[in-house]
């Protein structure tokens, strides 16, 4: 959204005000709601961080301000009927003053993956020897793909013949390596959901 685009939004349909919908660019986990007048979009527009109206204080309020878990703003798009905007963003922390990950509550899959994905790119970012991931990068795409190949090798061996806890060790091996390819590549997870999102939808 550009802010010559905000003409089209309907404020006054709830008193200047419109819903605000606070989404995880990478997991597409909604993470809080909000609500924005015309201003505090326009401020999220040119500043690149979420800003919100506070119904309680009457005043515009930017996310992170206290506590640093401020939201960088990827992209800003409204619904069907113009009266509600969905707010896409890389948080930089908890997005709940109670410091869980949504005001809806923690929850593992998609989040867990995306954690892992940003350690992985501070590992990477970082470099030097006293990190595996660095270490495993710095060797090179066909290393980390040959590793992606032991750990599936390993992960089936799991599931033919060792316990529960084996097999489920061997795969949290075998997501982080083909994690770690992904980025040597540089693709992420959010890329692999797509496609299985159009297989899940694709008629059998």
């Amino acid at each position: 959204m550009t802010p010559d685009q905000i003409d089209s939004i309907d404020f006054e349909k709830s008193g200047g005000l419109v819903p605000a919908i606070v989404q995880d660019a990478q997991t597409l986990r909604v993470l809080m709601l909000g609500y924005m007048d015309r201003a505090a979009l326009l401020e999220t527009l040119d500043s690149g961080e979420a800003t919100f109206f506070s119904r309680s204080r009457g005043e515009r309020w930017r996310k992170g301000e206290t506590s640093g878990n401020r939201m960088r703003v990827r992209n800003v798009s409204t619904d069907c009927d113009r009266d509600t905007v969905l707010v896409s963003v890389e948080p930089a922390g908890p997005a709940c003053h109670l410091g869980t990950t949504s005001c809806f509550g923690d929850a593992a899959g998609a989040d867990v993956l995306a954690a892992l994905e940003r350690t992985i790119a501070a590992r990477a970012d970082a470099g030097g020897d006293e990190s595996y991931t660095a270490r495993l990068l710095a060797s090179g795409v066909k290393r980390v793909a040959q590793k992606v190949g032991e750990e599936g090798v390993e992960c089936a061996l799991a599931g033919a013949a060792g316990s529960d806890e084996e097999l489920c060790s061997e795969a949290a091996d075998l997501l982080y390596h083909l994690a770690v390819l992904l980025h040597a590549r540089g693709l992420s997870l959010p890329e692999v959901y797509t496609v299985l999102a159009q297989r899940a939808v694709a008629p059998p």
